[in-house]
């Protein structure tokens, strides 16, 4: 009698264990987690984000039998859950913006006002992809929140996503925030291949001084300019600038400080794990998924190669002392500052005097404006 009771209740206990409930898809997703962890060490590629990413994975597909325990994120009224409404309801995002303008120099951009274009070229692949995941059969909002991975830009896939296609959204923003993380990988090739050796050599003039006072009208101007243009982007456009003038104000140093330390490093750890969590093996594994990821890398690639060549295209009409190096067309894209860093690492090849980082930091913080005002035309269309 006593035996069997114990039976009974080993056997009650093993089918609540993740061994009993473990699917090969967990496994999979496991590994794809300790992957994201090993890059971020081992490589450093932007372990700020792959690590909590890593981990979340890790988090997200630990099996147990779903009988009301409140543990898991897809589970109403479990902690994960709550963490997760960040996600699914677009808190994080216009947070993370907040941070990344505290943090973010206009100068380059104020400077040379023409590289706006360069950002704006490199929104390509955005739209490049929305038509192709038409033609794929994917319906108009989820086109659009997929395509917004080409702009490598992870808190603007998460916030779009969460308005139109909620049920992407785990795909779309790991997808997006690999491809940020794989920018290293990813970028130099096209840019080698799209250029000659002559033109890697360009050298550009060097920036003009930007007073205080042009640093403090700019993101004043900068979303007056944009949110009337683009309503719908004002979440993300109008914390992005307000933390720019938070920093540039020279009055609020506190504020700065908090916003893109304290506040985006927390934002950034709940917005990581939450976003691998959410890819618990029997949501995420899917055809759709899949589908998601070449869509993404396409996108990032066409963007990548859209800015190189619209530099090309530029130069055309420049005079010799005003030609744009196109190394600097890759940091289009809003990977902030990991694209512009990109375009300094593959021109000291070439050129070990050759220092292009100040210049690429120009459409590199077009491109985080640019990703922000085309996911507000998409949402306004859309929505």
């Amino acid at each position: 009698m006593g035996g069997n009771f114990l039976l009974e209740n080993l056997e009650i206990f093993l089918s609540y264990t993740g061994f009993a409930n473990a699917t090969p898809g967990h496994f999979v997703m496991i590994l794809v987690g300790i992957l994201f962890i090993f890059l971020a060490v081992k490589y450093e590629f932007e372990p700020l984000l792959l690590i909590p990413i890593g981990f979340g994975m890790l988090i997200g597909n630990i099996p147990f039998k779903d009988a009301g325990l409140q543990v898991g994120i897809y589970e109403e009224g479990s902690v994960l859950n709550i963490l997760y409404q960040g996600v699914s309801k677009g808190w994080y995002p216009p947070l993370i913006f907040l941070g990344i303008g505290a943090m973010t120099d206009f100068s380059a951009l104020i400077s040379n006002p023409k590289l706006m274009l360069i950002g704006a070229a490199a929104q390509i692949g955005i739209f490049a992809a929305y038509m192709i995941a038409l033609q794929m059969g994917f319906e108009p909002n989820q086109a659009a929140a997929i395509g917004i991975i080409g702009g490598a830009d992870g808190p603007t896939a998460i916030f779009l996503s969460s308005k139109l296609a909620p049920n992407l959204m785990g795909a779309i923003a790991v997808s997006a925030y690999s491809y940020m993380a794989l920018v290293p990988i990813i970028q130099p090739p096209f840019m080698k291949l799209l250029t000659t050796k002559k033109e890697r050599l360009i050298r550009m003039k060097t920036p003009r001084h930007v007073s205080n006072t042009e640093k403090i009208i700019f993101p004043v101007a900068g979303l007056l300019l944009t949110t009337f243009l683009v309503p719908s982007g004002l979440p993300l456009l109008g914390m992005l600038f307000f933390g720019n003038i938070l920093k540039e104000s020279g009055v609020t140093r506190r504020l700065a400080e908090t916003a893109r330390g304290p506040l985006i490093d927390v934002i950034t750890i709940l917005l990581g794990v939450t976003v691998g969590a959410s890819t618990q093996a029997t949501q995420f594994l899917t055809t759709s998924s899949i589908m998601i990821f070449a869509l993404g890398a396409f996108s990032f690639i066409v963007a990548t190669i859209g800015g190189v060549l619209f530099v090309k295209f530029f130069n055309l009409f420049l005079s010799k002392e005003n030609k744009i190096n196109p190394l600097i067309g890759n940091a289009g894209v809003s990977a902030v500052p990991d694209s512009a860093r990109i375009s300094q690492v593959v021109g000291l090849k070439y050129d070990p005097t050759n220092y292009l980082l100040m210049h690429a930091m120009g459409p590199n913080v077009a491109g985080v404006i640019g990703s922000a005002v085309a996911a507000g035309i998409l949402l306004g269309f859309l929505g």
